[in-house]
């Protein structure tokens, strides 16, 4: 995230600093309560970008793995509760602009490995893990360096092992695609030029889902500088690109993709959450963009129906079901834009049919205030109801425990 040279990062040093005069805040709702305070460990001035959640040590919980700007990268253990401890020097002691993350088991040894891509100083890492919460450095293994700003894992081929994928930026900014080796899992074949679309964009996110149905995982490409991109893939991992299927009215600074059912009809949609500068200043329309599939992988833009419009600018968003009515909810970041301001953490519901209506009075307690840059879903306290940790820029990250609805 380069922001270092901008205005924006000013107005973040200036805002940081007062992040501990502000007066309590409710911490509860009947949906969720923000247990930051006793279950995450202090660390106000952090900038985590992304996170993960897997169970690393094998205790059958789930660990909070953070990607952090200019820091070390974190571990989180979880006592089972939800209540997380700062294991450090667990990864490299060095600080990176890294901004992403995932958690798979890359070698088959039956261990969570984890890799890290970065931006600024593109020094990608990755991680075997050994089982016990500890890893052993291979980022060797890696098959390149870059601008890294969008990651996703997926089986792109069909072989049975997770390969990876980077969204780069920057003046080479074409996407990685690199192939787990089947004659030496977690080793890695670069196929980038062979089965990419060989075009520099600026990509923020990348999201791998089938959304034709045909079994194979496609990809959806979120752009800082447009269009976003839908790639279909024939099966062997080679992708092409189909504009014509992708409906995009306006151009879009888009910072994250999810793919998920929005409509209930059984395929899975796109949301494209925006911003409108990194600069500071009013540009693009930050309105997030829902685009309904017709289950063929043609997507039609019904923003203007389904979603309440807004200004502020999104910089992460996840979906999940924080009702418990079976229909697929959505949590959006919100911040300020001029002025990089924080905001409250923003809460849709949808009413079964893709239809999304502003509940963030009810859902969410007034804590979660801040320059939230992402919002990661998984059950921390084992009660089978999905939690939320969230992650900001040069703020506490946050612990919202799920509840079950009175």
């Amino acid at each position: 995230m380069n922001l270092k040279n901008s205005k924006t990062f000013a107005w973040i040093a200036m805002g940081a600093a007062s992040w501990s005069c502000e007066p309590p805040q409710h911490v509860e709702t009947d949906y969720f309560h923000d247990v930051t305070a006793t279950h995450v460990p202090h660390d106000p001035e952090a900038h985590i970008l992304e996170v993960a959640l897997a169970d690393v040590d094998g205790d059958g919980d789930l660990d909070v793995i953070a990607a952090l700007e200019a820091d070390e990268n974190r571990l989180y253990l979880n006592d089972g509760s939800g209540k997380l401890t700062w294991k450090k020097r667990v990864f490299k002691a060095a600080k990176h602009d890294t901004e992403h993350v995932r958690v798979v088991d890359f070698d088959r040894d039956g261990h969570l490995d984890v890799v890290f891509v970065a931006e600024d100083d593109q020094t990608h890492e990755y991680y075997l893990g050994n089982g016990d919460g500890t890893f052993r450095d291979v980022s060797d293994r890696l098959l390149g360096m870059s601008e890294g700003n969008g990651l996703d894992v997926g089986d792109v081929d069909g072989d049975g092992l997770p390969d990876i994928v980077v969204g780069n930026s920057g003046t080479a900014g074409q996407n990685f695609l690199w192939i787990n080796d089947p004659a030496r899992p977690g080793f890695f074949m670069d196929c980038s030029i062979e089965s990419l679309p060989q075009i520099n964009d600026a990509t923020q996110s990348i999201k791998l889902a089938d959304l034709n149905g045909d079994g194979h995982v496609d990809m959806v490409v979120g752009n800082e500088v447009p269009p976003n991109r839908l790639l279909l893939n024939d099966g062997k991992g080679l992708f092409t690109e189909y504009a014509e299927q992708l409906d995009l009215p306006e151009p879009l600074e888009t910072r994250e993709v999810l793919v998920f059912d929005v409509d209930g009809d059984g395929d899975l949609d796109i949301v494209f959450a925006n911003i409108t500068s990194n600069a500071g200043t009013w540009d693009k329309n930050p309105q997030a963009r829902v685009l309904i599939n017709d289950g063929q992988a043609r997507f039609t833009d019904e923003t203007a129906q389904r979603m309440p419009t807004y200004k502020f600018s999104t910089y992460s968003a996840r979906e999940l079901d924080f009702d418990h009515d079976g229909h697929i909810d959505l949590l959006l970041s919100a911040v300020a834009v001029p002025g990089f301001n924080e905001e409250r953490l923003r809460a849709f519901r949808n009413d079964g049919k893709g239809y999304f209506n502003d509940v963030t009075e009810e859902v969410l307690p007034q804590s979660v205030v801040g320059r939230n840059w992402n919002i990661t879903i998984g059950d921390l306290d084992g009660d089978g109801i999905a939690d939320a940790f969230i992650g900001g820029w040069a703020s506490q990250g946050r612990l919202l425990l799920g509840k079950t609805k009175k």
